[in-house]
């Protein structure tokens, strides 16, 4: 039998009761594998290390891991691990539930006064996406734009369309969705009860019902006993009284339960017993991973044909999301069009509600009201489908289409209402054409891949023996580059980070520089300036805008990249010189108080004490793509940049205005890559602009990439 991939929602009802056996545990760090393992290291009082695994991609799976199961930390931790630190080093473990009885674990942290959700959707094509106390999503794995619902950074997370929980069924609407079904007992309890195969046949067995019992067939005491049946799996989940097996086929690993399965015993399979649910699974995932490695060697095709038929069903969600969206915003106009078609009638039992609540009748007499001249045959009342007290609402029939009104507007503030919601029903629809063409050219360059891959088949002798590495990809020369732009807070402002990792962030104007240092000036980072008027308040951040800032010594190569920053971007630049001064402090030196009788202008601030100066500081920036992890344009001190970009163009001050340089170096980024539809994407002359200093400039020298993945000067 083929091993389990997946936990089931009965694995995760029972993970969830062990799981808040960590309540309090304290987090260290965060870490990501790839696109789809995150681990978070934790410390609980009682037993130590805790290392929770959470996976999203072929294996969907979440548990507590032994230490000597875990992987070694990744190199330079990603953005999404970076963001998660900021976020909860030091948080405590709230604890872990189950959306419904769905495949949705949530897992809750709380720092002094935030809190932050990791939602982890384990079915499909799996995701993980961190939500704020507001439920708004910071970041996520994978951005999900489907006709149901949207995970995207900035919006409020949805979760999906909600499912019989049989759980918690009483028995009358367990056998109403029995009675609803055409098939047999072990089917109807699989899909309707939404309890999979199974568990739908251990069920069965435990109820002694067959379960190949034709529906029409079962009696009501049949029904008993399985719903019977259902409670006691229940009530052992909720106790977390369990006896936990991995199963074995001969010597291979195809199973863990949170107790022993009669189903499992029926097909002779060897047995292991284990403490804990969670070490079942560690054991399990960790032993189903060394039987997987098992294969042959050198056979390390990637499985092209799987991320193809991935890509044509994120196609088929969006296409089918995108004929959803132009239904909904239909369906909104029409409503709209039927109130004026209405519009007699809709006035009258507006004016009728809004003039009884006037004058206090109760929402319950309305509603008898309006019966009774329903009764009576009077059409402004007989339109009236459903009162809603709690949201102030009445629900109409007008033609045959269902429209809900707000009895505080009129009929054509209604009508606008609906209009608008029209609209923004049809905002999704643009952000859905765009996504899906994204994924159609993710398609287009899997499908490439899979070429070159079998074009090169057989042709690897011009290769070594020994094992060494193959060399670094050419990205300048690749087809086709997939897109990797997650968003990010800090985007709005000026922004690089520096050689040593640090972020750098700086106004753009006086708004983003009063709102840099009221908003995100923690005490331990540092504050710079140009020594000239008009500049960018220029930050070097020592942690994130929702971490808790420690001291940190920052490097000498940080601090001299940010006083460059602060000098390129200042109206040193815009006067045409080439070198310029730049001081730093402490944020405590930075006041918004003048000394009495003087005015600060907006984005000014008093600097008291001590400055730090940076004496002949150059002025001069690089631009460049960066194709390794994210994908963009990025700019700021040639040293910080070069290193992160596959090439890059270094500028200067001098003749050309901001918009005419970006065109420029956009025309030149065109001449090196092959891939131009990537290039539009992610170095637009537009874009390239944001990172560019204000005033004149040429370009000064360039840098490519060989194939190895390092960088040369090139001369102009």
């Amino acid at each position: 039998m083929d091993p389990k991939q997946e936990l089931s929602s009965v694995d995760l009802a029972a993970l969830v009761t062990e799981l808040n056996r960590y309540e309090g545990a304290k987090v260290d760090k965060a870490y990501l594998y790839g696109e789809d393992l995150l681990r978070l290291r934790m410390r609980d009082f009682d037993r130590g290390r805790v290392e929770l695994i959470v996976e999203v991609g072929d294996v969907k799976r979440a548990h507590v891991a032994d230490p000597e199961h875990v992987p070694d930390a990744p190199g330079r931790p990603p953005n999404f691990a970076m963001m998660l630190r900021n976020r909860i080093a030091n948080a405590d473990f709230l604890g872990a539930e189950q959306f419904e009885f769905d495949r949705i674990l949530v897992f809750e942290f709380e720092r002094g006064d935030e809190r932050t959700k990791i939602v982890a959707e384990l079915f499909g094509q799996g995701n993980i996406a961190v939500l704020d106390e507001t439920d708004e999503v910071v970041r996520s794995l994978e951005t999900v734009r489907l006709k149901s619902r949207t995970v995207a950074p900035g919006a409020q997370y949805e979760f999906p369309s909600s499912r019989l929980n049989p759980l918690t069924v009483g028995f009358d609407t367990f056998r109403r969705n029995m009675d609803d079904s055409d098939t047999d007992v072990v089917r109807t309890l699989a899909t309707q009860l939404n309890l999979g195969g199974l568990y739908a046949e251990e069920l069965c067995t435990r109820a002694g019902v067959d379960k190949t019992l034709d529906i029409a067939d079962a009696t009501e005491e049949e029904y008993r006993a399985i719903h019977d049946a259902i409670a006691e799996l229940a009530a052992q989940l909720k106790s977390g009284d369990f006896d936990p097996r991995v199963y074995l086929d001969g010597d291979r690993v195809v199973d863990a339960t949170p107790f022993p399965l009669r189903e499992r015993e029926r097909e002779n399979l060897n047995e292991e017993a284990y403490d804990t649910f969670n070490e079942a699974l560690d054991e399990y995932f960790y032993r189903l991973e060394l039987d997987d490695g098992s294969v042959e060697e050198g056979d390390d095709r990637p499985d092209f044909e799987a991320e193809i038929a991935k890509q044509q069903r994120i196609i088929e969600q969006q296409e089918g999301a995108i004929e959803g969206f132009e239904e909904q915003a239909q369906l909104e106009r029409e409503k709209a069009e039927s109130l004026y078609a209405n519009y007699e009638l809709v006035d009258e039992v507006l004016s009728t509600v809004q003039g009884a609540r006037e004058e206090g009748v109760p929402w319950s007499e309305i509603e008898s009201t309006l019966q009774s001249g329903a009764d009576r045959g009077i059409p402004a009342a007989e339109a009236v489908v459903g009162v809603d007290s709690a949201e102030g609402t009445v629900t109409l029939d007008l033609d045959g289409a269902r429209v809900t009104v707000d009895v505080s507007m009129g009929v054509e503030k209604n009508a606008d209402r609906l209009y608008t919601e029209a609209k923004r029903i049809e905002g999704k629809k643009e952000g859905a054409l765009a996504a899906i063409e994204d994924t159609r050219e993710e398609l287009e360059a899997v499908k490439k891949r899979k070429e070159a891959w079998e074009a090169d088949d057989g042709d690897d002798d011009e290769g070594s023996d020994d094992g060494t590495e193959r060399e670094d990809v050419d990205w300048l020369s690749r087809e086709s580059i997939p897109v990797r732009q997650p968003e990010h807070w800090y985007e709005r402002f000026r922004w690089f980070e520096t050689s040593d990792g640090f972020l750098v962030v700086g106004g753009r104007n006086a708004d983003q520089n009063e709102a840099l240092v009221k908003k995100y000036l923690s005490k331990h980072d540092r504050f710079l300036h140009a020594q000239a008027h008009g500049g960018p308040v220029t930050v070097i951040k020592a942690s994130g805008p929702s971490e808790p800032s420690n001291p940190v010594d920052f490097p000498e190569s940080t601090l001299e990249e940010a006083a460059g920053f602060a000098v390129s971007y200042s109206s040193v630049w815009k006067d045409g010189r080439h070198a310029g001064d730049a001081y730093m402090v402490t944020p405590d030196q930075v006041s918004k108080t003048p000394e009495s009788g003087e005015y600060i202008e907006k984005g000014g601030f008093v600097i008291r004490g001590d400055r730090t100066y940076f004496r002949d500081v150059e002025a001069r920036v690089a631009v460049g793509v960066q194709c390794e992890g994210e994908t963009r344009v990025i700019g700021g001190p040639p040293s910080a940049i070069d290193p992160r970009v596959v090439t890059a163009i270094h500028l200067e001050p001098g003749r050309y205005a901001q918009n005419d340089a970006a065109k420029m170096c956009y025309r030149e980024f065109k001449e090196r890559f092959t891939d131009q539809s990537f290039l539009r994407k992610v170095a637009s002359p537009d874009r390239i602009q944001e990172f560019l200093p204000p005033g004149g400039k040429r370009t000064a020298r360039r840098l490519s990439s060989t194939l190895s993945g390092s960088t040369r000067v090139v001369p102009r």
